[in-house]
């Protein structure tokens, strides 16, 4: 069964570890996002995060009930990050792009954690204060509930797809990268009209666009779509 967490009153320690540090949930999740980022997602251990934080690593039980809580905890911290000082301007198409831009550039950030992270649903702090706040954003704009929750769930649901589909491709190995975005000139850029006529007129363009993300684009269609079904007028 799982250790039952102590409150964070009572589980601070009393004294700094052998390092001197003293340990919190912040700290802890703060080393582990620094390990993500040095090691991947296999070198996330208890027991290297012990290592790191120079502590036994049966100490962090009396933080999180083990490490897929912490992989919770990761995952909201990447929000409550992303919406660090974000206020609403009453504009819901900006609110909503603001939004979605930050989130997605948080988790491009880390994209090890975000690997990690991005499918989960954590029930925390900061993941319900940016679920309140796009719900209300829609309401507020006019929305009916039934729409604001079909908007939600698709601007939701891009972002976090993006955020991981961009996170995938920067987590590769620099070599990997390099030689999937020299595919768009090596191969697609070279492809003759008689055999891919709409290939070769379009590779060009190609070339310059899908080695970046198209989130952006996707974000504005949505948004568009979203202003369509508002009845509002669009941009």
């Amino acid at each position: 069964m799982p250790k039952p967490v102590v409150p964070e009153e009572r589980r601070r320690r009393r004294r700094p570890t052998r390092g001197g540090t003293v340990l919190s949930e912040e700290l802890i999740v703060a080393t582990a996002l620094r390990l993500l980022r040095e090691h991947g997602s296999t070198g996330l251990t208890a027991r290297r995060l012990g290592f790191a934080l120079d502590c036994d690593p049966s100490t962090l039980y009396r933080y999180f009930r083990g490490m897929d809580d912490l992989t919770l905890a990761i995952g909201d911290a990447l929000i409550g990050e992303a919406l660090a000082g974000w206020r609403p301007t009453g504009e819901w198409r900006a609110d909503l792009r603001t939004i979605g831009l930050r989130i997605h550039g948080v988790y491009v950030a880390h994209p090890q954690a975000a690997l990690l992270t991005a499918s989960r649903v954590t029930g925390r702090a900061h993941e319900l204060a940016a679920d309140e706040a796009v719900l209300d954003v829609l309401r507020s704009a006019g929305f009916s509930l039934a729409e604001t929750v079909r908007v939600y769930h698709a601007f939701i649901d891009q972002t976090l797809a993006f955020a991981a589909l961009d996170a995938a491709s920067l987590a590769l190995p620099s070599a990997s990268q390099r030689a999937d975005e020299d595919k768009w000139h090596s191969t697609y850029a070279r492809l003759p009209r008689a055999t891919h006529p709409r290939i070769a007129e379009a590779a060009p363009l190609l070339a310059r666009r899908m080695v970046t993300s198209a989130y952006p684009t996707a974000l504005e269609m949505l948004l568009d779509s979203a202003a369509g079904r508002l009845g509002g007028p669009r941009p």
